[in-house]
């Protein structure tokens, strides 16, 4: 059962009944209502749903859905939003910006400010710069992507996944940059740019949320970004901050030829603007 009843000494009214069922039967809705949500969901008083949390043996409605969220096995992002909502009785804007915060802070703490140099060292020199993006870091990927084209790189995705993320990697030789993102663990793909690349010959760059890697886990340069602690919802804020702090470290070093593509899409854009 999703919700156990650690006290048995007193008997479950016919609404606490109710409560219980809807909530054996609908466990991640009831993680992602707040009390009054729910209340207006069953259609009964907020006070109703705090007795009946007591009733069951727990505390209050807080510990009640801890012990739900425990309960549910799934280890997706449901059940990692769940966490995340779970420290406050409802969600407010300014406590996730301030949880941003301590994300670009951690970030800022653990930074190497030697890797963040050969970083943006390494995509300045590289011949091209190949990017491998999948899944949550999807989103990171396209902004690097979209970033680094604009200053004048030659920069290619690198599809996520099977024979077609193998096509694109093959093309990737000595001279040019690999970059991909692990931030909790190596997939397969990542594996296979960096076994790959002892053959290849390219240098490889990883966005990563581990403090520590193993020699055999580790690219040649290694960017630590805090992302959150294990089950919660992950913050996107601090690898997004840090791709742009790659960008601009990059542009510095490519002063002229960003320069000039930069001002050359205006130009482009106002010759076209009437056709």
């Amino acid at each position: 059962m999703t919700v156990e009843l650690l006290n048995r000494e007193e008997e479950l009214t016919k609404t606490d009944r109710r409560i219980l069922d809807f909530i054996s039967g609908h466990p991640e809705e009831f993680l992602f209502s707040s009390i009054g949500q729910l209340a207006e969901r069953l259609q009964v008083s907020e006070a109703t749903i705090s007795r009946f949390a007591r009733h069951a043996g727990y505390r209050d409605f807080k510990e009640l859905k801890q012990h739900v969220m425990d309960k549910n096995s799934g280890k997706g992002p449901a059940k990692k939003m769940a966490a995340t909502l779970l420290k406050e009785e409802s969600f407010r804007v300014e406590s996730w910006l301030r949880y941003q915060q301590e994300c670009l802070q951690k970030t800022m703490e653990e930074m190497d400010e030697e890797a963040f140099e050969r970083a943006a060292g390494a995509v300045a020199g590289a011949r091209r710069v190949f990017i491998h993006a999948k899944n949550a870091s999807g989103a990171m990927g396209e902004l690097l992507f979209f970033r680094l084209r604009r200053s004048g790189i030659d920069v290619t995705r690198i599809p996520a996944s099977g024979s077609e993320m193998l096509e694109g990697l093959a093309q990737a030789k000595e001279g040019d940059l690999v970059v991909f993102f692990a931030f909790s663990k190596l997939s397969a793909e990542s594996r296979i740019i960096l076994d790959y690349q002892r053959q290849a010959g390219y240098q490889t760059l990883c966005f990563t949320a581990r403090s520590y890697l193993p020699k055999e886990d580790s690219a040649d340069i290694s960017l630590y970004v805090y992302r959150g602690e294990a089950g919660e919802y992950h913050s996107m804020a601090a690898p997004a901050a840090m791709i742009d702090a790659l960008v601009l470290a990059v542009s510095e070093k490519l002063e002229s030829q960003t320069a000039e593509n930069l001002n050359r899409i205006p130009q482009l854009k106002e010759r076209y603007r009437k056709r």
